[in-house]
């Protein structure tokens, strides 16, 4: 496998599909070739044996020929960071091995569970359902693409064509022996002698970084990644769930209805368990998941599932789960319900309910159960079954896994949605049970290198990170004795191996390695630097750390920020109405596939060392690195290739990496390397900052705004990073897009003892303005005026002043505003929805259209090795070769700069710094790289010369530390914060499932404003990109720690970012034409960041869709406004559905009252 860098590594949990390989083999059984896809991360090596491996590489590349799929992706502007395309890009080729002309379905489940990407259709042309869907979304002809011709495939390797019985083969690693038998007979023995020996079929429960972090896992493992024979409808116990699926699709065409209930429950739950990677290996009856059950929904029939059950006429049986996520999540609550009637009538002979998620196990509902036999199927049973289950389940508040409200009511919205199902099915009811599916098939080349695909150095270390377990507590002592005992220790670095300062951060509040104290879990302590990247891992775990706990702290900080304009007590006193309320915003992960990674490679003389590093700021990990080893900046090289993804979280949080790697390579003089684990990625880094927002808006009765006061609370963290930066643009967006003559704003950073929150992408203006739509849908509702009206009515206008005193100039809103009313039916499909909703009781539509206005500041994008600390790095074409050429450059810039030589340093020649060099030949190189330098220089100093007018007196130091600025002022309230904006208006239409909360997106249509755009297709590419990143934040992502201030979501088992899924089943994006940015290059508009606040439109269409719910209700006496958090997860729209069934129980969950206590401030 050497230069092979195979699929990336983006979770190590079998949660993203970054790491997605076809493995073929011969079937002895089937007697033929199969090929299924499998997570890298989770398939054993050991498990191989006979297998041939495919990965991304072995399909095509750009040095020979793309294959159809990669080309597709590429010339279709499918992929962005490119991280995650290869396990895309294998997930498709795999599909079309098996079946060339797959079905729209097959397409949309081979991508089920992968984490979203904005690309058009990378398979157009190989089904006739993709030529269709090429009609609508694709800018190229189908010429313009390679055909799919199955018989240029690699084929599979003959030598693996064996077809005879299976030996027990053994491999014996350093800590673990894996044997693979061949027989019953010799899997009991070994199990026998080794009872604690993990059975391993799929490895998809235990995974590969589960079994090193556990620590216990020195006992043999026993593994068999076979399948079964199955015969009829009985399964082996290794028998994939996909073969599983292929049986019971087969039993449904072949049976009678009646005979195929179960197997109909048991492939929706499977439709819903995992992606194709999960279910070509893993085994459902040898899951065990002690909490939340996934898919043992035969419950208490397990022990007879197959064609034993539901044979009988009069027998009917549903499956149900409900998760955060529908697709490849576990479940908050689940549950299988079967009913048997006497012959010839509605009354129940046998009623069988049981239920995962409300106790350590699965449970029947015994006590309801029995009570029913004999009763008649209708409204009297429904009603007497509720009670009896919202009495027999009950839930402590504090009962783990919290959402006990949410929880206790799906009990009964699940039998509820089973007795609708049962009377439509005998005929006396036709009430719209079904449950509908939202998806799109988007798919994508998989060939570019990342910061970890860099070569090992052949002498290369490796860097584990040790990190606090406790909230807030002082090291008592650090006791590393195990981890100098595990193979292949080097050192252990803490901050007394810091030669130069431990103070690091933008304002100098953080450490590099914590020596007292920490104040979060996941503050890093030392690291361990080993020759593997397991024996670091080991060492690590190795580390005893003792503490003395202090009590967790949560501060306001003493100064506010601030912005104020008009007189707020007159504009509250001529309203004709005030409205106040609260808004909380949860924080959100950034999730980039690739997580934070440096490679650190000391130069051996004056300090020097390059760093490679997946970062967004080389500047500030230059300096940062600089001052933890005591150099000055021109002696470290920071290179980046490309990123994974960064969305703001590589802005700052990779100096926390890079700094200690770098210390590590400087005590140890090798290279050494360090790419993050998932779970530790999100434990260290932070993510979007939590808000909390208290509001009081005045309005007259027309809608019209009059006065507003809000106060912002953003969960800062243990740090201050860029939090004070982020609140400002918070303030700046409290408006929105809409003119307030009377206006307070006041932003508080709260210190907290969680990991410090940094920038996401909208760095603040996300969370300014949902507050600012959701106070505006409180004034229409008040008003009982149509949103869109009242927002309409309160919008800017060309040349109006912002409440921060800054005049807008090109302002295009109002063309996007109509355009995307008229391109959306706007109206016509308000009128639809209504109907819709007055026809269906637990289903409803909601519909909302949402404007934003988004600032963009310039930030300089230019190469300048001038730092901040007056050191100069220079760089030139020539190449030093004993003629002294390096000297004479530093001379002819120490003259040109009026500097002293000692300030200026020659790291190396590069290309990626000079490119279209001369060679250094024919002694002319003193001459045209010296003429250079001073050229350079000039410039330079020409750029200096408006610092040096406003600071005469100053130094080189002071002078270069300055840096340029918009010159805005919170004390006066004047100046421009921004150079322009950018605007844009998304429609979107969501329907809820009143009884689960959940819900899936319809459609949404956008019309953004992006000047004229450099290249339109990747500027839709950024557009979709964001607007599904703010569906995550919004609708989905949530973030959970427990009340010690451990992170419990820290990884895509428990933290779910939208996957093609979720994606609006009608997505339409449209650029605004005409419109030239006078203030860019080449008239454009910055696109990365404003979208992505479009997507609360998704959040305002399920507030519209709730509405509707409760205006049904209206008995029940609710208020008309309503607090909706964000995000809109299952759990809140549920619960904000009051009905018959939300009223049985009113337990507050333990985690909902900890927020209240730790975080409502």
């Amino acid at each position: 496998f050497s230069g092979v860098k195979w699929d990336q590594l983006g979770c190590g949990e079998g949660g993203c599909g970054a790491c997605t390989v076809m493995l073929s083999k011969f079937d002895r059984l089937q007697k033929k070739i199969v090929h299924f896809s499998v997570n890298a991360c989770l398939a054993p090596i050991c498990s191989l044996h006979h297998v041939a491996v495919t990965t991304v590489e072995g399909i095509g590349s750009t040095k020979t020929r793309l294959h159809p799929v990669q080309e597709r992706i590429s010339k279709s502007h499918g992929s962005q960071c490119g991280f995650c395309t290869p396990g895309i890009v294998m997930s498709m080729y795999t599909l079309l091995r098996n079946n060339p002309e797959p079905t729209m379905e097959e397409i949309e489940n081979a991508f089920q569970g992968l984490p979203s990407n904005p690309m058009p259709s990378a398979v157009q042309g190989s089904t006739r359902e993709l030529e269709i869907l090429h009609t609508h979304i694709h800018t190229k002809s189908r010429e313009e693409f390679l055909p799919l011709d199955p018989t240029q495939e690699p084929i599979f390797p003959p030598e693996l064509m064996v077809n005879e019985p299976q030996k027990q083969l053994c491999f014996q690693g350093e800590r673990v022996k894996w044997i693979q038998t061949a027989t019953l007979k010799e899997l009991l023995e070994l199990k026998a002698e080794h009872p604690d020996a993990k059975l391993v079929v799929g490895n998809t429960e235990i995974g590969k970084r589960a079994m090193p972090r556990k620590g216990s896992h020195k006992v043999k493992l026993i593994g068999r990644m076979t399948v079964a024979s199955f015969l009829g409808i009985s399964f082996g116990a290794a028998c994939p769930l996909s073969e599983m699926e292929k049986a019971l699709v087969a039993a449904i065409a072949e049976l009678p209805s009646y005979q195929t209930e179960v197997f109909k429950g048991v492939l929706e739950q499977l439709r819903w368990f995992a992606g194709k990677q999960v279910k070509s290996v893993a085994v459902s009856l040898c899951v065990k998941d002690s909490l939340t059950p996934r898919t043992r929904v035969f419950a208490k029939f397990s022990d007879h599932y197959t064609s034993t059950l539901c044979i009988f006429q009069g027998e009917y049986f549903s499956a149900f789960k409900q998760a955060s996520r529908r697709e490849d999540d576990i479940a908050k609550v689940t549950c299988g319900m079967r009913v048997l009637f006497k012959p010839e009538s509605d009354q129940v002979q046998e009623l069988d309910i049981s239920f995962g998620g409300m106790a350590d196990k699965t449970i029947p509902a015994l006590k309801t159960t029995r009570k029913q036999q004999g009763r008649a199927w209708n409204e009297e049973l429904l009603q007497e079954v509720c009670a009896s289950l919202a009495e027999e389940l009950s839930l402590e508040p504090d009962a783990p896994g919290g959402m006990v409200e949410f929880r206790r009511t799906l009990t009964l919205s699940f039998f509820f949605k089973f007795y609708l199902t049962v009377l439509q099915k005998l005929g006396k009811d036709s009430t719209d049970v079904s449950e509908g599916r939202a998806g799109l098939v988007v798919v994508p080349l998989g060939s570019q290198l990342f910061c970890d695909d860099i070569p090992p150095y052949s002498n290369e270390l490796y860097l584990r990170l040790v990190t606090s377990t406790k909230a807030h507590a002082r090291i008592k002592s650090i006791d590393i004795s195990e981890a100098q005992k595990v193979p292949g220790f080097i050192h252990f670095l803490s901050a007394d191996d810091i030669p130069g300062s431990n103070e690091t951060g933008l304002f100098n509040d953080e450490t590099v390695f914590a020596k007292h104290k920490v104040t979060c879990v996941g503050h890093i302590i030392g690291a361990v630097v080993t020759d593997t990247p397991e024996h670091a891992q080991r060492a690590a775990q190795a580390v005893k750390i003792e503490y003395e706990e202090l009590p967790a702290i949560i501060t306001i900080e003493v100064t506010d920020l601030k912005i104020e304009k008009g007189d707020l007590k007159k504009g509250f006193a001529e309203a004709d109405n005030v409205v106040s309320g609260e808004l909380y915003i949860g924080g959100q992960e950034h999730f980039y596939l690739e997580t934070h990674c440096t490679i650190a490679v000391p130069k051996g003389e004056e300090g020097e060392m390059e760093l490679f590093v997946s970062t967004q700021n080389t500047m500030k990990t230059q300096s940062f690195v600089a001052k933890v080893l005591g150099v000055p900046d021109n002696r470290i090289v920071v290179r980046v290739k490309r990123m994974g993804g960064g969305f703001g979280g590589k802005e700052t949080r990779s100096t926390v990496l890079s700094t200690a790697v770098a210390l590590a390579a400087y005590k140890t003089g090798r290279p050494v390397r360090c790419m993050l684990d998932r779970d530790e990625d999100m434990l260290i880094t932070g993510g979007r900052h939590p808000f909390l927002a208290r509001y009081k808006v005045g309005f007259m009765k027309t809608g019209k705004i009059v006065a507003l006061e809000v106060e912002h609370y953003s969960n800062a963290g243990n740090t201050l990073d860029l939090s004070q930066s982020i609140m400002e643009r918070a303030l700046f967006h409290m408006d929105n897009c809409y003119k307030i003559p009377n206006i307070r704003g006041i932003g508080r950073l709260c210190k907290t003892n969680l990991s410090s929150n940094t920038a996401f992408r909208g760095f603040g203006g996300p969370q300014g303005m949902l507050i600012a739509e959701y106070w505006m849908s409180e004034v229409a509702l008040t008003c009982r005026l149509p949103a869109e009206e009242v927002r309409r009515l309160n919008m800017y206008k060309e040349g109006d002043l912002t409440h921060f005193n800054q005049k807008l100039e090109g302002f295009t809103l109002p063309r996007c505003w109509d355009e995307c009313l008229e391109s959306s039916k706007y109206h016509a499909r308000r009128n639809e929805i209504e109907t819709f909703n007055k026809e269906n009781c637990w289903k409803k539509r909601g519909l909302c259209i949402i404007p934003t206005k988004f600032g963009i500041s310039f930030t300089a994008g230019a190469l300048v090795h001038v730092y901040t600390d007056g050191s100069v790095l220079l760089t030139h074409g020539g190449t030093e070769m004993g003629q002294g050429l390096h000297t004479k450059m530093i001379q002819v810039a120490s003259k040109a700069l009026k500097i002293p030589t000692s300030k200026i340093y020659i790291s190396e020649t590069s290309t990626s710094t000079v490119p279209n060099t001369s060679p250094t030949a024919a002694s002319v190189s003193a001459d045209i790289n010296g003429q250079a330098v001073y050229e350079a220089c000039k410039t330079i100093l020409q750029r200096l010369e408006p610092f040096k007018k406003k600071n005469p007196n100053g130094s080189w130091k002071d002078w270069v530390s300055l840096t340029p600025n918009l010159g805005y002022s919170f004390e006066t309230n004047s100046g421009n914060p921004f150079h322009y904006f950018s605007y844009g208006v998304a429609c979107s239409e969501v329907e809820i499932d009143c009884l689960t909360g959940d819900h899936k997106n319809i459609r949404t249509d956008i019309v953004m404003d992006v000047g004229s755009s450099l290249n339109p297709a990747i500027d839709i590419g950024q557009v979709e990109g964001a607007f599904v990143q703010g569906l995550g934040l919004f609708t989905l992502e949530e973030l959970h720690y427990s009340p010690e201030g451990t992170l419990h979501t820290r990884g895509p088992s428990t933290y779910k970012i939208p996957a093609f899924g979720n994606i609006p089943i009608d997505f339409r994006v449209s650029l605004l034409r005409d419109c030239p940015n006078k203030k860019a290059i080449y008239a454009s508009k910055a696109v990365g960041e404003p979208p992505l606040f479009l997507a609360s439109s998704i959040f305002f269409a399920i507030k519209d869709a709730i509405c509707a719910a409760r205006a049904q209700h209206a008995d029940f006496k609710m208020k008309e406004l309503f607090q909706l958090d964000s995000p809109a997860t299952p759990e809140k729209i549920r619960n904000a559905c009051v009905d018959k069934f939300t009223t049985l129980e009113g337990s507050i969950p333990w985690d909902i009252l900890q927020f209240k206590r730790a975080h409502r401030l």
